[in-house]
C-alpha cells in the first residue's frame, strides 16, 4: 500500500473490522478495513457474494474521495478468505454468522482454543463443551450451523459468479441440501419451480452461463411449465393449448416448432395432460386436473344422496329455535333452515347484514338438540375465530381441521381417515381455491352433510379456480340466497354502502353524519392521499375512536405497485408507527427491514410451522445471535430463521385480495385513478366489508365511481363447472 492516502492505490489487503452495509440482493458492500501498517480504518466499497467481519480481503480498484464519506477504495474485484488471526477469528465468529455464537461466546472460544477454533468446530466439536455454558445441545447446534454456513456460502459464490442475487441461498440449501450446486448446475430451471422468489428469468440466466443452449428442449419445457404455473398464480386451473404456446413463445423467444416439440415431450412424459388431442385442448398440470375431477365427483356424490339426519319435525323445530333465540326469523331464514334439513348438501350465500350468522346459530341449535355432531371451519384463522365467537362452538381453519402433515406437506385427513362428523359447515367459501377444496371434500365421510357459506359477490379466491361460483352455477346442490338486510344492520353505513355498491349505486358519502361508521375523505393528488392516510392511521382514528394504530387499523390497497400500493405505504407506515431505534436489533432481508413490534403477514403456506398464507402477526423478538425472528400469531409464537424471512412481508398495508376472510376493527382504503387496472366493483365491495366498526376511503370520488360501474368479471380458465354438470370427465 502506498504511504500517502492521496495517491491512487490499486491494491489493498486487510482485516474486515466492520461490515457497514451489505445488500444480499445485489452483493453491494461497504466495508471498514484494517490494513497492515495503518492505524485508521479504510473504507472499501464493491460487490461480493457474502461477507463477515473478521475475514481477510484482497481488493483491487481505484481510490476516490467522496464528498460525504471521504476516501474510499471503489473495488472492481474483492476476494475474501476466512480469518487466520485470533483477532479476525473473534470478529468472524462474533459477527452473527453462526447461530448460538455472539460476541461473548466468540471471545471465550478464541481465548480457549486460539487459532485452532475453526478446526475444533469442524472436526473435534466435542471439545467445545469445555467452555462454560456450552452443553451437548448447544455444541451440536454450533457444529451444524457452521457446516450449513459453509454450504450456503458455496451456493452464494456459485450464484454470484452467474450474476444472480444470493439472498435465496438459504432456501436453496434447505430444498436441495448438500447437492444444491450439482442439482442447479445440471438443470437450473428447477429453481423457478422449487424456490419461491426465483423466477424463470433468473434460472434462465444461470442456464445460459452454464452452457445450456438457448433453443434447447430443456429450456422450452421449462418455459411451458413456467407459463402454466404463472397462470395458476393468476387464478387459472388450465390454459388453452394455443394460448399456452403463444405465451411460451413470447417468453422464450425461440422458434414455435421447438416449443411445440417441448410441449409434446411434456405430454408424453405425463408432466402435463391435454383434455383432447386437437388444437383446442386445455392443458393441465396433472395435480390440477385431478383436483377438479375429485371436487366434481365427491360433490355430486354428496349432493345426490338423501339427507341422513335423525327424524326432525321441521316446522316444530323452527318454532322451538325461535323461542330459544327470543326472536322471529325472517321468511328467507326459515326457508333456508328447511332447505338445509331436507338436503345432504346446501350452499348459503349473501352479503353483510343479511342474517347468515343467525341462520347458522339456528341450524346448530337444532343439530345439538338432536345430538347430531358437527364441525365448523373457515379458510383463515381470523375467519375461524369470528365463527367461533358468533356460534359459541369451536371453529378451526381448514388446514388445522384436516391436520397438516408437515413431513409430506399434505393432510392426514382424507378418504382413508375421514373427519369424524355428521355435518361439516364451511364459512367464507368464496376464498377457498380448487386445491384446498379438493382436500376438504376428500376428508368428508360418506354419510356426512355439507353446508357451504359464502358471499358470491366478493372477490374469487387468491388461488386457482372460482369454486363457490362454479358450485352455485352448476345447480348440483340447492342454493339459499339471503338478500334482506336486517334492521340492526341497516343502521350501519358500512353495510348499507356495501349493498348499494354491489347494486351499482354510488352512495352519497359527502353527507355522512358525524357518528357514521363509513367516510370518504376526498383528495386528488396521490401524494396528498398518502400523507392524509398516514396521518389518519397514526393520529386521527386512534384518537377519535380509541383504537390501536398497529393492531386495530388495517390499510387495504387495491394493488401492490405505485405510490398508493402496499410496498410504498408499508415503508411509510412502518416509519410512522414503528420507527427504527438504534438500541433495538433489526434485520434487513428480502427488501424489508424487520423490527420488534412490526405487523407482518405470511405470504405462503408453511406446513412445518402451521402458518398459512394470509396469517397476520407481530414481531416479538429479533435475535441477531441466534439469527431468528419470533412472530406472535394470536397467542402462538413462531420462530423464523433469517433465511426464511422471504415468507413474510410487512402488513401495515395489505392488498384487498389478501384480506379476504378477515375482519378488522377499522379499515382504511386509498383509492385513485392510478389504480385503474384494479378498480372493480367486487374489489371495493370486498374491501369495505372487511371493516367491522369503521371504514374510511381516502382519495378520489371519481375513482370510486369508476370502481362501482366496473362489473367486469375476469373469467378464469377452469373445467370445474363442466365437470360438476357432468359435461366432461
Amino acid at each position: 500500500m502506498a504511504s500517502s492516502s492521496n495517491q491512487a492505490i490499486d491494491e489493498l489487503a486487510g482485516l474486515i473490522e466492520r461490515v457497514t452495509f451489505f445488500n444480499e440482493e445485489t452483493g453491494f458492500a461497504v466495508l471498514r478495513v484494517k490494513a497492515k501498517g495503518r492505524r485508521d480504518l479504510l473504507t472499501v466499497i464493491g460487490k461480493l457474494p457474502a461477507v463477515n467481519a473478521g475475514e481477510w480481503i484482497h481488493a483491487s480498484g481505484k481510490w476516490v474521495r467522496d464528498r460525504e464519506h471521504g476516501l474510499q477504495l471503489r473495488a472492481e474485484k474483492i476476494k475474501s478468505t476466512p480469518p487466520s488471526s485470533r483477532e479476525g477469528m473473534e470478529k468472524y465468529l462474533g459477527s452473527g454468522m453462526i447461530k448460538g455464537i455472539g460476541p461473548v461466546y466468540a471471545k471465550k472460544l478464541v481465548g480457549h482454543f486460539g487459532e485452532q477454533i475453526i478446526d475444533v468446530i469442524e472436526k473435534r466439536s466435542k471439545l467445545l463443551e469445555e467452555i462454560d455454558g456450552i452443553g451437548p445441545m448447544r455444541r451440536r447446534k454450533i457444529r451444524d450451523a457452521w457446516a450449513e454456513q459453509r454450504v450456503i456460502r458455496d451456493i452464494m459464490v456459485f450464484l454470484h459468479s452467474h450474476g444472480v442475487s444470493t439472498s435465496r441461498a438459504v432456501r436453496i440449501y434447505k430444498t436441495y441440501g448438500n447437492e444444491a450446486i450439482e442439482t442447479v448446475r445440471s438443470n437450473p430451471y428447477v429453481l423457478c419451480r422449487d424456490i419461491r422468489g426465483i423466477g424463470f428469468n433468473t434460472a434462465d440466466q444461470i442456464a445460459q452461463k452454464t452452457g445450456i443452449p438457448f433453443d434447447s428442449l430443456m429450456r422450452a419445457r421449462a418455459g411451458i411449465h413456467h407459463v402454466l404455473l404463472e397462470a395458476m398464480g393468476k387464478g387459472h386451473c388450465r390454459l388453452p393449448r394455443n394460448l399456452l404456446l403463444e405465451h411460451a413463445e413470447r417468453l422464450l423467444q425461440i422458434e414455435a416448432s421447438i416449443i411445440a416439440r417441448g410441449l409434446e415431450q411434456c405430454l408424453e412424459a405425463l408432466e402435463l395432460i391435454a383434455t383432447t388431442a386437437d388444437d383446442d385442448a386445455a392443458i393441465y398440470l396433472p395435480a390440477m386436473l385431478h383436483a377438479e375431477t375429485t371436487i366434481a365427483d365427491r360433490f355430486r356424490s354428496i349432493a345426490g344422496s338423501p339427507p341422513a339426519y335423525p327424524a326432525i319435525q321441521i316446522d316444530r323445530a323452527i318454532e322451538w329455535v325461535q323461542a330459544k333465540l327470543g326472536m322471529t326469523l325472517a321468511t328467507q331464514q326459515i326457508e333456508a333452515i328447511k332447505t338445509v334439513l331436507q338436503n345432504r348438501a346446501t350452499i348459503i350465500t349473501g352479503g353483510p347484514g343479511v342474517g347468515k350468522t343467525t341462520l347458522i346459530q339456528s341450524i346448530l341449535k337444532i343439530l345439538k338438540a338432536k345430538q347430531v355432531n358437527f364441525l365448523l371451519c373457515a379458510p383463515t384463522g381470523r375467519a375461524a375465530k369470528r365463527m367461533s365467537e358468533s356460534t359459541g362452538s369451536v371453529a378451526k381453519t381448514i388446514h388445522r381441521l384436516l391436520e397438516v402433515d408437515p413431513k409430506h406437506g399434505g393432510f392426514q385427513r382424507n378418504e382413508s381417515r375421514p373427519l369424524d362428523t355428521q355435518v361439516l359447515i364451511v364459512d367464507e367459501c368464496s376464498m377457498v381455491d380448487v386445491p384446498l377444496m379438493q382436500h376438504l371434500v376428500r376428508a368428508i365421510p360418506p354419510h356426512a352433510h355439507l353446508i357451504l357459506v359464502g358471499d358470491i359477490d366478493q372477490l374469487p379466491s387468491v388461488g386457482p379456480g372460482s369454486v363457490l361460483r362454479d358450485l352455485i352455477n352448476s345447480q348440483v346442490a340447492p342454493v339459499v340466497r339471503l338478500t334482506e338486510i336486517f334492521r340492526q344492520a341497516s343502521g350501519s353505513q358500512i353495510i348499507t354502502t356495501a349493498h348499494k355498491i354491489n347494486q351499482g349505486t354510488l352512495p352519497d358519502l359527502k353527507s355522512s353524519p358525524a357518528e357514521s361508521d363509513f367516510f370518504l375523505v376526498e383528495r386528488d393528488e396521490p401524494e396528498t392521499i398518502a400523507q392524509i392516510l398516514i396521518k389518519m392511521v397514526k393520529e386521527r382514528i386512534p384518537k377519535r375512536f380509541h383504537l390501536d394504530a398497529r393492531r386495530d387499523i388495517q390499510v387495504l390497497c387495491p394493488m401492490n405497485r405505485g405510490s398508493l400500493g402496499t410496498r410504498a405505504l408499508n415503508i411509510a407506515l412502518q416509519e410512522a408507527l414503528n420507527p427504527h431505534r438504534a438500541e433495538e436489533p433489526s434485520v434487513e432481508r428480502f427488501g424489508w427491514h424487520f423490527r420488534r413490534g412490526d405487523k407482518v403477514i405470511q405470504t405462503e403456506n408453511n406446513y412445518d410451522k402451521e402458518v398459512f398464507n394470509g396469517d397476520i402477526g407481530h414481531i416479538a423478538l429479533v435475535d441477531p445471535t441466534e439469527q431468528v425472528v419470533e412472530i406472535l400469531f394470536d397467542d402462538r409464537k413462531v420462530s423464523y430463521d433469517y433465511g426464511e424471512l422471504d415468507e413474510l412481508s410487512l402488513a401495515y398495508a395489505i392488498t384487498i385480495h389478501k384480506a379476504q376472510g378477515s375482519e378488522f376493527p377499522a379499515v382504511v382504503i386509498p383509492i385513485a385513478t392510478q389504480q385503474f387496472v384494479m378498480l372493480q366493483r367486487n374489489l371495493i365491495y370486498t374491501g369495505i366489508t372487511r371493516g367491522r366498526k369503521l371504514v374510511v376511503t381516502v382519495g378520489q370520488a371519481k375513482a370510486m365511481a369508476i370502481a362501482v360501474k366496473n362489473v367486469t368479471y375476469e373469467e378464469r380458465f377452469s373445467g370445474l363447472l363442466d365437470r360438476l354438470k357432468g359435461l366432461v370427465r
